[in-house]
C-alpha cells in the first residue's frame, strides 16, 4: 500500500502525526483497553497507546489473526516499550467478558473501534450488524458505567448520518448509546471519520489489488464524493476526542472538503505509471449514497476547532428510551424478526432508508418504509439533548 506521506498528497493537507506528548498525557500510567484491536484502526492505536508507556494495553478482538497480527507488530517494537499487552480473543458483545476484562486490568480508558463496516456485506446481514455495532456498544457501555471506567470513545463513521445501509443505522444507534449513557463518572463520546484511506476494505487497497492485475477500475459513479482522512489524522482525531473534556458530545473530524472517488482512481493510476487509467463505472451498491456528510441538518456544531474537531449537540434519547428501545431491537436481532428490526431502527434513525437489499421484509412494510419519512419520526430523538 502506498506510503502515508502519498496518502497527505492525495488530501492536499500536511502530513501530521499524532502528538506523542498529548498522547502520553491521556495514557501514561493508566489501564487502556483497545476493542477491533486486530483491524485497521484499532491496530494503529495500539501502536501509538503502547508507545506511550500505559500500565496495560488491553487489546480485544473476535480476529484471532487479527490479534495475532497486532500483537506481533507491537512485539517488534518492544525495544521503544515496556508495556504489558493483554490480548483478549472475544466478542465486544460478551457482557461477561467485558465485565471480567474491565475489572480485572482495572480499565480507565476505552477506545471502542470494533465494528462491523463493509456496507453491502451487511445489507446482506442486517442483524449480525445490528447485533454487532449497536447492541455489542450498548453491553459495552453498560459494563463500563458499572464498572467505574472514567472515560470511553466510540469511533464512528460519516455513514451514521442520513444512512442509507443498515451498517450505517446500526453505527448512528451505537452513537446514540455513547451520548445517552454518558455521565461524569463514565464520560462517552462518539467521534465521526469519513473514510480512511488504506484501511482494510476501503476503496484504495481494492483500486492497487486492479491495478497490480491490470484490471479496469470500478469505480460506483463519476459523481460520488466521499470525505477521506490518512490513517494519522483519524488516530490524532479519535485520542484528540478520548483527551477532550466534553461529555456526552458528537466530535466531527476535519476532513476538508469532499473528494470525488474517481479521482482517487485516477490518483492511484499514476502511481502505477498509468496517467488515464481505465475506470468502469458500476452504479451504486446496495446501501451506498452518491455523496456523504459528517454533520446532520438537526444537529448543532457548539463548538468550532477543538484538536481539529468540531464539537456537535446531537439529539438523542433519554438513557432510559435507549435501554427499552436496545432490547427491542436486540430481541428482533435475535429471532431474526427483520419487519420488528427494521421498525425499531426507524425509531432511533428516522432519516434511515432501508435499500433494495432488505425486500425480505414484508411488501407493504418495506413500500411503506421506502417513502417519505418514517411514522413516529423524533418521537425518541427530539426528548433529550442531555
Amino acid at each position: 500500500m502506498r506510503a502515508a506521506g502519498d496518502w497527505a498528497e492525495f488530501v492536499g493537507r500536511r502530513r501530521t502525526e499524532p502528538d506523542a506528548d498529548a498522547t502520553r498525557g491521556l495514557v501514561g500510567g493508566k489501564s487502556v483497553l483497545i476493542t477491533g484491536a486486530g483491524g485497521s484502526i484499532g491496530s494503529g492505536l495500539a501502536r501509538l497507546v503502547s508507545a506511550a508507556e500505559p500500565k496495560v494495553l488491553v487489546l480485544l478482538d473476535l480476529s484471532e489473526g487479527g490479534l495475532y497480527e497486532c500483537c506481533r507488530m507491537l512485539e517488534g517494537l518492544a525495544g521503544k516499550s515496556q508495556t504489558p499487552v493483554i490480548p483478549v480473543v472475544g466478542s465486544v458483545g460478551d457482557p461477561r467478558l467485558l465485565e471480567t476484562t474491565l475489572r480485572r486490568h482495572g480499565v480507565e480508558l476505552v477506545l471502542h473501534a470494533a465494528a462491523y463496516k463493509h456496507v453491502p456485506l451487511m445489507e446482506r446481514n442486517p442483524f449480525s450488524a445490528v447485533m454487532n455495532n449497536a447492541v455489542a456498544t450498548y453491553r459495552l457501555a453498560g459494563a463500563a458505567g458499572e464498572a467505574g471506567v472514567p472515560r470511553l470513545t466510540m469511533v464512528s463513521t460519516d455513514k451514521a448520518v442520513h444512512p442509507r445501509s443498515i451498517m450505517g443505522a446500526s453505527k448512528r444507534i451505537a452513537e446514540l448509546i455513547a451520548l445517552s449513557h454518558s455521565t461524569e463518572e463514565c464520560r462517552m463520546n462518539a467521534v465521526r471519520l469519513g473514510n480512511v484511506l488504506g484501511s482494510s476494505g476501503s476503496v484504495a487497497p481494492i483500486f492497487q489489488e486492479q491495478l497490480e492485475l491490470g484490471l479496469p477500475l470500478t469505480v460506483s459513479d463519476a459523481e460520488a464524493t466521499r470525505y477521506f482522512l490518512t490513517a494519522e489524522e483519524a488516530q490524532r482525531a479519535i485520542l484528540a476526542a478520548a483527551a477532550s473534556g466534553v461529555s456526552g458530545k458528537l466530535l466531527a473530524a476535519d476532513c476538508g472538503q469532499p473528494r470525488r472517488v474517481v479521482d482517487l482512481a485516477r490518483f492511484l493510476g499514476r502511481s502505477f505509471g498509468s496517467p488515464e487509467p481505465r475506470i468502469e463505472y458500476v452504479g451504486l451498491r446496495p446501501g451506498d449514497k452518491l455523496a456523504e456528510v459528517l454533520v446532520a441538518e438537526r444537529e448543532e456544531v457548539v463548538s468550532g476547532e477543538m484538536g481539529g474537531l468540531r464539537i456537535v449537540d446531537s439529539p438523542h434519547p433519554s438513557r432510559p428510551e435507549m435501554i427499552r428501545a436496545i432490547d427491542r431491537l436486540a430481541g428482533a436481532a435475535d429471532t431474526h424478526d427483520l419487519e420488528g428490526l427494521l421498525r425499531v431502527v426507524a425509531e432511533l434513525v428516522p432519516t434511515y432508508r432501508a435499500s433494495s437489499a432488505l425486500t425480505t421484509a414484508p411488501r407493504q412494510f418495506a413500500a411503506g418504509f421506502a417513502t417519505g419519512e418514517a411514522a413516529g419520526e423524533a418521537r425518541l430523538c427530539d426528548k433529550s439533548r442531555t
